[in-house]
């Protein structure tokens, strides 16, 4: 503990920001107390810790990375998904709107915003108080749950399109296909 400013400082010329660093040197903390008894007697206690904070940083930035492009692989939904034609916008099954209500509020929000008002992931991050890597995940795991509520209620119409939409809560018996 003497030494917390000099790792402090190592941290911090190593990572993004202060909060990084401090982090980082808090879990090391717990790891050196953890693993104590793995110092040998002529070993330099200080130094085998900078070993713990050296390893450390690189797992930082692994898991980072790894996480960057989880979201860069989610952000490319977004930067090929294409607005369909205005006529086709009226033509979407009625009951896609109700299924809406099923859903968790958060990933109804999150389909409002950037489905149906067209806005960004970033006007869903502020709306929703979250960064736009947390939007963009929110809205991944929206449009799977819409999915899957879509094929619960309208079955084969899901796979193959309605082409005589009477959905179960539209207020008939199901969807209607030529392939059903």
């Amino acid at each position: 503990m003497d030494h917390h400013r000099q790792f402090l400082a190592f941290l911090q010329t190593r990572v993004e920001s202060r909060a990084a660093a401090e982090d980082i040197l808090q879990s090391a903390f717990v790891k050196g107390l953890e693993r104590g008894g793995e110092v040998r007697d002529e070993e330099n206690v200080v130094a085998w810790f900078y070993r713990i904070l050296r390893n450390a940083v690189i797992d930082h930035y692994r898991h980072r990375a790894s996480n960057e492009r989880a979201m860069e692989g989610w952000g490319k939904e977004f930067a090929s998904h294409e607005a369909p034609p205005e006529e086709l916008k009226h033509e979407i099954c009625a009951c896609i709107l109700g299924l809406l209500d099923t859903l968790k509020p958060e990933y109804r929000d999150a389909l409002q915003t950037i489905d149906l008002d067209e806005g960004s992931l970033n006007d869903l991050a502020a709306r929703a108080g979250i960064t736009s890597g947390n939007a963009a995940v929110r809205v991944h795991r929206a449009r799977e749950a819409l999915r899957k509520q879509v094929r619960v209620v309208c079955g084969s119409c899901a796979e193959h399109g309605c082409l005589d939409c009477r959905c179960k809560t539209a207020g008939s018996e199901g969807c209607h296909s030529e392939n059903t």
